[in-house]
């Protein structure tokens, strides 16, 4: 890994980490779908006008029911169970449970590709899962409420499931095709449903810059960061900044709100974190 690759990891997991900061400013304004919505569109039409204009095929007529329901396990659901989440959960928590996601991907490639569990990736998922019911014990007299701990638990099991649906159906679909695939359709499928649930209140300035950041800079920018990774040092050596993400999201969650680092926060996401080395390591 070249400094420039190690800048390029640190970069989108800053950016990563930053948008659980963005999601607990904007959902409790405009509401979780607008939150999940907005996010999906903005970075969909920015990637679409982007790789319009150098040229590149998505090849939507034979990947795109598969770019639907990769969309929905990897951006509608997950990111509509994060905003939900991030109504009553710091940025920092969301960010830790995040870093589940490789846990329950290795589960789904056990249950649904014939995968041999191993001990050593049995012992992550446990040790993973302990990570998460620690951390969500804050040391106070008021634990965090069950249901937004299962929404963003949620969220990262259908990250998990893609991962199988990837490997089993779509080996062959152009990664970056994935990329403007996912958020675009996700941004059309959910736009009718924001009229049903109508934002509560009319955004503020900071508000709107949350949105865009969503969209623009955690979406579009990201993707372009990802990949580019991927191309450079590989789809594992990626995946190391599922290590970093929850450096950052505490960070900017104490930095920028004001959120409480615990004791039992740092043990939890040393327990999380342990869990991911576990059962990505090679």
């Amino acid at each position: 890994m070249t400094a420039r690759d190690a800048g390029r990891l640190v970069a989108l997991a800053a950016i990563w980490g930053a948008s659980f900061l963005f999601m607990r400013i904007a959902a409790p304004v405009i509401g979780p779908l607008a939150t999940a919505d907005l996010r999906t569109l903005i970075a969909g039409l920015a990637l679409a006008a982007y790789f319009a204009a150098i040229g590149f095929d998505a090849q939507w007529r034979r990947w795109w029911r598969h770019y639907v329901a990769v969309g929905l396990l990897t951006s509608g659901i997950p990111f509509l169970l994060y905003a939900y989440a991030a109504l009553s959960l710091p940025a920092g928590l969301l960010a830790i449970i995040n870093a589940t996601a490789p846990m329950w991907g290795a589960l789904f490639s056990v249950l649904l590709l014939g995968e041999r569990l191993t001990r050593r990736v049995m012992a992550g998922l446990v040790t993973g899962v302990a990570g998460v019911a620690l951390v969500t014990q804050p040391e106070s007299d008021a634990a965090f409420a069950l249901l937004p701990v299962l929404a963003a638990t949620g969220a990262c099991v259908c990250y998990g499931l893609s991962g199988a649906y990837l490997r089993r159906f779509m080996q062959d679909a152009p990664s970056r095709g994935m990329a403007v695939g996912t958020q675009l359709s996700m941004g059309i499928v959910m736009l009718p449903l924001v009229a049903l649930a109508p934002p509560p209140a009319a955004p503020g300035a900071l508000v709107i810059s949350c949105v865009l950041a969503l969209g623009l800079l955690c979406g579009a920018v990201a993707y372009l960061l990802y990949f580019r990774l991927i191309t450079d040092i590989g789809a594992t050596g990626t995946l190391t900044v599922t290590y970093l993400i929850p450096i950052f999201g505490v960070l900017w969650g104490a930095m920028f709100l004001g959120e409480a680092i615990t004791p039992s926060m740092l043990a939890g996401a040393a327990l999380v974190l342990l869990g991911a080395f576990a059962v990505l390591r090679k």
